[in-house]
């Protein structure tokens, strides 16, 4: 696995967004109820220059607030960062936008690419590709309240027969976008089937933007395939970091100096986990150990034993149970490597 030299050469520059420059062309997408604070901070332990985006935020329940969602809650010290906004209000959005600012993000991401029910049926996400007049002007009047570059982050279309990316693409860009975030799949896809590279290609060309590539994005190889294949600007890592918060350090490294950084063991996967349990103790309580049954149980995978533990760790009531379940399968995999 070698990247071609022109790659190479751009990659080796820093992302521009607007007036902001990022080191690395390797971005975590904002994933609901995943990209907290303490997630991206194991993310950046191993991408420390990559953008992070907080979970996707209402702009709606930010209107009605005395106090900001703690979702909104960044970190001083961690940059780059981004806040993530959907709603289907320009108003609302800009007025959310400014408090985001206000709280840190360097910059601001609208949701355009959500294909969530209970996201589209109030006019945000996805939805918004069947509304490019009004997702421009939410795009525009953002841009216009805020000091900080705008962002956008959706999908092809609504549905195969409604696929109309090139045209939005292009509105967005005009409309005072500084970078676009294409996931590879329709709304009616959802997650399913395999995202559609040469459609980010095909954007790649109409727009002068930054364009991000975004779905299937799971190993350093698939990242690699699809830069070449594509021409975008950078990737973005979305479900293959779930479980696996070392995937967007390892396609950095690779990306910057053309060699592999060694994948971490099942014993490193799983300490992984448990400060991940402990983290999520300490910064949300009794909550934060049932958010954590569904990371322990996305860390268990391709180990002896893991099928079991898997299901033992989804039903954890303690921080102590689970890190007790956790050292014993540590110490079982140690053994067996010895």
């Amino acid at each position: 696995m070698t990247l071609s030299p022109s790659l190479q050469t751009k990659l080796s520059t820093p992302l521009k967004i607007g007036s902001l420059e990022v080191n690395s062309r390797v971005l975590q997408s904002p994933l609901s109820g995943v990209t907290d604070l303490v997630f991206r901070r194991l993310v950046r332990r191993y991408a420390p220059k990559s953008m992070m985006y907080t979970e996707m935020v209402s702009a709606t329940e930010i209107h009605h607030l005395k106090e900001l969602p703690r979702i909104m809650e960044i970190d001083p010290d961690e940059q780059p960062i981004s806040i993530q906004l959907f709603d289907c209000r320009p108003d609302f959005m800009a007025d959310a936008a400014q408090k985001a600012v206000a709280e840190g993000a360097q910059t601001i991401d609208i949701n355009m690419g959500c294909p969530v029910n209970k996201i589209t049926k109030k006019g945000g996400g996805s939805s918004l590709l069947r509304q490019p007049e009004i997702a421009a002007a939410i795009v525009k009047e953002v841009a216009g309240a805020i000091d900080v570059p705008v962002t956008v982050k959706t999908r092809l279309g609504w549905d195969d027969r409604e696929i109309n990316i090139l045209d939005f693409a292009k509105r967005m860009e005009d409309a005072g976008a500084a970078m676009l975030t294409l996931h590879g799949r329709t709304r009616a896809q959802g997650y399913n089937g395999s995202a559609r590279w040469d459609w980010i290609a095909r954007v790649k060309e109409v727009l002068s933007i930054p364009v991000i590539a975004n779905g299937d994005i799971i190993s350093v190889e698939s990242a690699v395939r699809c830069l070449e294949e594509t021409s975008a600007d950078g990737v973005m890592c979305s479900r293959g970091t779930l479980g696996y918060p070392f995937l967007v350090g390892e396609i950095d490294y690779f990306l910057k100096t053309g060699n592999p950084i060694p994948s971490p063991t099942a014993v490193e996967r799983l300490e992984c986990a448990k400060e991940h349990l402990c983290l999520l103790w300490e910064y949300k309580g009794k909550r934060g150990i049932f958010q954590a049954r569904k990371h322990l149980a996305w860390y268990c995978t391709e180990f002896a034993g893991a099928s079991e533990l898997r299901d033992k760790v989804s039903r954890i009531e303690t921080v102590e149970e689970g890190c007790e379940l956790l050292d014993r399968a540590i110490a079982r995999l140690v053994g067996l490597e010895k």
